[in-house]
């Protein structure tokens, strides 16, 4: 059986081997900060599976996260020059190659979905190929090492060290800002923990008009938008304000379809994303690396977008979702 540990312990040596190449960087001044970061993120991937079966402490980990934010908070962590080819050389690849330089990347989602639907189903001796229960995140990894040999193949690239160091490459481009969603993710979780979500569906439920069915939709909806705006990412967002409105009124009151519900709401939420300044590897990294003069640039112009989404959202669960 292919257990999703092997996945998280491939990606852990990914980043630990990236952060040697880092250290290594000496076109980077703050290399030590830069590689100890990134090789902090990729122990912790391997070291997380025996706290998960309680064969180690979780305490280092809470350690990591500290010295990872103080690293990145402190200014530690820079950008190198990796060793890869000119600006001319990849627009004369990328000129030849023309649409086919999407087939890796379209690769992916085709296995995934493989795994997802057809191996899932899948046995050897009676025991199932993919770990179950995590057939999505396995058929991503898979789908990902499948796209990087296609992708060398189609390149004719033979060594395994140059797109190593273009994901290094991007790591660094992108820097702490694309651990942003997972720490505000657990953000989320903490708020629901410490009851934010409970006093959030007190104010609502009592300002909520008694069997005011399409008021409670709207108010879900608008504040997944606006809490996912003010917490960056919508997972946070999500915890806080299904357990204030999405189940106890829209589901447990009104009799909603739980699912319809939970994932159209999430839906509100992402719409949020689009524009809120926290979501930085999403609205403010893309305004860096392209060199925009307006770093809220593409906040600017996915502002209609988003307002139209959540419309939408709002609607598709006031007709459906009951």
């Amino acid at each position: 059986m292919i257990k999703a540990e092997w996945f998280y312990w491939l990606v852990g040596l990914s980043f630990l081997v990236m952060a040697s190449q880092m250290v290594t960087d000496r076109s980077n001044p703050k290399r030590y900060g830069t590689g100890a970061f990134w090789g902090l993120i990729g122990a912790g991937f391997i070291y997380s599976s025996w706290v998960v079966t309680k064969q180690a402490p979780a305490e280092p980990l809470g350690v990591a996260v500290l010295v990872m934010a103080c690293l990145a908070g402190f200014g530690f962590t820079g950008r190198g020059t990796p060793r890869t080819t000119t600006p001319e050389q990849r627009t004369a690849s990328a000129a030849k190659l023309g649409n086919k330089l999407f087939v890796p990347a379209l690769t992916i989602p085709a296995v995934a979905m493989a795994c997802a639907i057809g191996v899932k189903h899948l046995s050897i001796g009676g025991e199932p190929v993919l770990q179950e229960g995590s057939e999505t995140i396995l058929g991503l990894g898979i789908g990902a090492v499948a796209a990087l040999v296609v992708g060398m193949i189609m390149l004719r690239e033979k060594r395994i060290s140059v797109p190593v160091q273009s994901g290094r490459s991007m790591l660094e481009a992108m820097g702490w800002a694309m651990l942003l969603p997972q720490m505000l993710a657990t953000l989320g979780a903490i708020f629901q923990v410490s009851g934010v979500g409970d006093q959030v569906g007190k104010i609502a439920t009592s300002v909520l008009p008694e069997g005011s069915l399409y008021i409670a939709v709207v108010v879900y909806c608008v504040g997944m938008f606006v809490f996912t705006m003010v917490m960056g990412n919508a997972f946070a967002a999500f915890p806080v304000m299904t357990a204030a409105v999405g189940w106890p009124v829209l589901v447990g009151h009104f009799d909603g379809n739980p699912a319809a519900v939970l994932a159209i709401g999430m839906l509100a939420g992402f719409c949020g994303t689009l524009v809120t300044p926290m979501a930085a590897n999403f609205n403010i990294v893309p305004a860096a690396l392209l060199e925009l003069k307006d770093q809220y640039g593409p906040i600017k112009a996915q502002l209609p977008t988003a307002g139209i989404l959540l419309g939408c959202n709002i609607l598709i669960m006031a007709l459906f979702a009951f």
